[in-house]
């Protein structure tokens, strides 16, 4: 883990939150001067802390729909047949992030459909036919309290 100091954590905070203020205004909020912000954003830039700028989309204003929770277990948890998973699940559009989990499943994936029928058609229809799937247990979003980007 690189080490940033404090100066470093307000830079990264600022940026976190509005990826489009100015040096200026990052120096004026930071209290040091242009040159020196500028410096440590490249720097932290160069070590991948920062590892790229984007737009935050808000994926249900565009498509009115629905998040869903899957769990999935495989059959094997062999290294072969995860690695396949992997590959697959990225080939699945309604899948927004996918995560391999220790415990009692082997992938946690965040699903966006647009509706349940939808949703049924997904998971019978896709998921549930990818190799080595063994079960599919499905948790819907009632209501979204936070949402943090790190």
């Amino acid at each position: 883990m690189k080490t940033i100091d404090e100066i470093d954590h307000k830079i990264l905070n600022l940026l976190k939150n509005d990826a489009k203020l100015s040096i200026k205004e990052i120096a004026d909020k930071v209290g040091i001067s242009k040159t020196p912000v500028y410096e440590r954003i490249k720097k932290l830039e160069k070590e991948g802390i920062i590892e790229k700028y984007i737009a935050v989309i808000d994926q249900k204003k565009l498509l009115d729909g629905m998040y869903v929770f899957c769990s999935v277990s495989l059959d094997v948890q062999k290294l072969k047949e995860i690695e396949l998973f992997k590959e697959e699940i990225r080939k699945l559009p309604e899948v927004l992030e996918c995560y391999l989990m220790g415990g009692s499943n082997d992938f946690l994936l965040k699903v966006l459909v647009k509706n349940l029928d939808h949703y049924h058609k997904f998971a019978s229809g896709k998921l549930a036919t990818l190799s080595n799937v063994n079960q599919i247990k499905s948790t819907f979003v009632l209501n979204e309290v936070k949402k943090e980007h790190f």
